[in-house]
């Protein structure tokens, strides 16, 4: 479920977070993009309460700037709104 809704916000233009995501260039690394087992094998099973996260915010969704964050970590590490 959170690797289709990575692909659904980065590259499919009717998703509702398309707009904040692949609407301002973000995108996935190809060795995740067209393999699920990539990913998973990349980040493992999501720890019990967490969820994908990505480092820099501006960031793509590749290895070295992705880690599983709780909800409160993920607050933490937004953009400002107004951006």
């Amino acid at each position: 479920m959170i690797w289709t809704s990575m692909v659904n916000r980065c590259y499919n233009p009717n998703s509702k977070d398309f707009k904040n995501y692949g609407g301002r260039g973000i995108k996935m690394c190809d060795r995740w993009r067209y393999s699920f087992e990539a990913f998973l094998e990349d980040m493992g099973e999501p720890p019990p309460g967490m969820s994908i996260d990505r480092i820099d915010n501006d960031g793509d969704y590749e290895p070295s700037n992705c880690r599983w964050a709780t909800r409160v970590e993920q607050n933490h590490n937004q953009r400002p709104k107004n951006r």
